[in-house]
């Protein structure tokens, strides 16, 4: 095994979940992934605690819900009873097909997204991470040899965290008292926002391996404007192209694509919630620095800001203020290498990718 894999385990289980003797520990992971499966379970063995492991097959849950009737899906009981007796949740990508489930009709994903809800609630209750394994068909999706993906992947992942957090406070500092924000890109995009009373959290680990972004959570109704989303989105199996929405007092008010609107659509109709912005991200991983059509990696890229549409983040938003609830969470990517700039508070914080408190922010 591949030292690098047992490294990751270590990270994922000492530093993002901390986990404990006699925890009850779910992992959800592709046998693509085994590899990791196989380090975790040697680190949760060294540490007392309870490991299961759910396989992901994506050709069965893509005939699964081709034959299902839209009216048919339900919360399944015994999986949220299972997630209620859990306490940390180990998610991890590999996929062998990331288009496997691209003939799902969307009706259909919107309808098992709504009946996940509850376990999903759930779920964010617990000590969770997302990661990632890289595997032969991440490293296609990238356009990268598999060797050079690997490097790429544990480069980003295997890192010095507390460094990282340190980098990060800067833009937390600058966010958390913030009242409001404005992105800029080009001519496509000019969007402001109210994050006032809201909290801007640091993200070096504790969600997402790999981390590196800040962000926070818009005030529901505020978000005026309209974005071009110029990077790809893949969801449910389906690339999303220069996704466009409008936004008129917080909501979606129109909406496009270059390619499967149809797929943007499905998100936005999922719920009340899902014409709405739930988070605001700023990425700030410089070992991040190619798209690779995975978004736990790209929407953390030192260049680009994400915006989420549907479920707000609990720790960002304080009991006072309005929470954003939908089944959905989906983020969307927008480059800001050129021609970009973030507007905290009338003050520029960024242009062209580059922070003002990283070198060159002046030439720029």
């Amino acid at each position: 095994m591949d030292d690098r894999a047992r490294r990751h385990a270590e990270i994922l289980v000492e530093d993002c979940t901390d986990v404990q003797p006699g925890d009850m520990v779910l992992l959800r992971a592709s046998k693509e992934a085994e590899d990791l499966v196989v380090a975790l379970y040697e680190k949760l063995g060294e540490v007392g605690a309870r490991p299961t492991t759910q396989w992901g097959h994506a050709r069965a849950a893509r005939a699964y819900n081709r034959a299902m009737d839209v009216d048919d899906y339900e919360t399944k009981a015994h999986d949220l009873a299972a997630m209620e007796e859990t306490d940390v949740v180990f998610l991890i990508g590999g996929n062998g097909n990331a288009f496997e489930t691209s003939d799902v009709p969307p009706e259909k994903s919107q309808a098992a997204s709504r009946a996940n809800g509850p376990i999903l609630e759930e779920r964010l209750g617990k000590r969770w991470v997302i990661t990632q394994h890289p595997t032969d068909a991440g490293a296609q999706k990238a356009e990268m040899s598999t060797e050079a993906y690997e490097d790429f992947v544990y480069d980003a992942i295997n890192k010095d965290w507390d460094e990282q957090r340190e980098f990060q406070a800067q833009m937390v500092e600058i966010l958390d008292p913030a009242d409001e924000v404005r992105i800029v890109s080009g001519d496509t995009t000019d969007v402001t926002m109210s994050v006032a009373g809201m909290d801007a959290a640091n993200d070096w680990g504790t969600k997402n391996m790999p981390a590196g972004e800040v962000f926070t959570c818009p005030v529901p109704n505020s978000v005026d404007g309209e974005v071009l989303f110029d990077k790809p989105l893949i969801r449910q199996g389906k690339e999303i192209t220069d996704a466009w929405l409008r936004f008129e007092d917080g909501e979606v008010v129109d909406f496009a694509a270059g390619q499967n609107e149809a797929a943007l659509e499905g998100i936005l109709e999922t719920d009340e919630g899902s014409r709405r912005l739930g988070e605001l991200g700023i990425g700030m991983n410089r070992d991040i620095d190619r798209f690779t059509y995975n978004m736990l990696f790209d929407e953390k890229m030192g260049d680009t800001v994400h915006m989420a549409v549907g479920g707000a983040i609990a720790e960002c938003v304080p009991d006072d203020q309005p929470f954003n609830e939908s089944a959905t969470h989906v983020d969307l990517i927008v480059d800001m290498s050129e021609d970009s700039y973030i507007e905290v508070d009338g003050e520029v914080v960024q242009r062209d990718g580059t922070f003002r408190f990283e070198d060159g922010f002046e030439d720029q």
